[in-house]
């Protein structure tokens, strides 16, 4: 008989397969597990600047409306504005984590402190505070709008005038190119 023929790897032939697939699909998940996490990361990194450009719009465009055209009275909102417009300014333009593993930049503080300006200066305005970005806030404005008329469903006056109404009447959607 062969005396090289080792009778303990036999013993354990099934661990050895198994910690050999754990292996294996262990390295799988995580290469997976890092696509899956950056394309996750870009969605909601485009979530938050969309968020965030929405408020530096605002802020930015009722700044400049009352500083052309407001009374003496609109300091406290264009004080608001500019520390909206501050706090915005300091949100990271790359990704703090790959470039600096010291940095003690909270992001969702950050942000948390942003929406909380930003309300602050809508209320000094006298403007509801609202973002819509998805198709879910229509469904709840439908439900507002049926509870405000007392549930017939029908709106008090047009939410969006029609383009056309502007334009030639000879004009048809035919001649609209897109």
């Amino acid at each position: 008989m062969d005396e090289s023929f080792d009778l303990e790897s036999l013993v354990h032939v099934e661990q050895t397969f198994y910690d050999s697939g754990y292996q294996d699909g262990y390295d799988h998940g995580r290469i997976h597990g890092l696509i899956e996490g950056r394309a996750l990361g870009r969605e909601k990194g485009y979530e938050m600047w969309e968020e965030l450009g929405f408020y530096e719009g605002f802020a930015s465009t009722w700044k400049s409306f009352l500083l052309q055209h407001g009374t003496g009275d609109d300091e406290r909102s264009i004080n608001n504005s500019n520390r909206l417009l501050e706090l915005i300014a300091q949100f990271p333009r790359i990704n703090p984590s790959s470039t600096d593993k010291s940095s003690d930049l909270d992001i969702s503080q950050l942000l948390s402190r942003i929406r909380s300006r930003y309300k602050v200066l809508c209320s000094s305005l006298g403007v509801r505070p609202t973002l819509r970005a998805s198709l879910s806030d229509q469904a709840a404005d439908n439900e507002e709008m049926a509870d405000s008329d007392g549930g017939r469903g029908k709106e008090s006056g047009p939410r969006v005038w029609p383009v056309l109404s502007q334009l030639d009447p000879s004009v048809t959607n035919q001649d609209l190119s897109y």
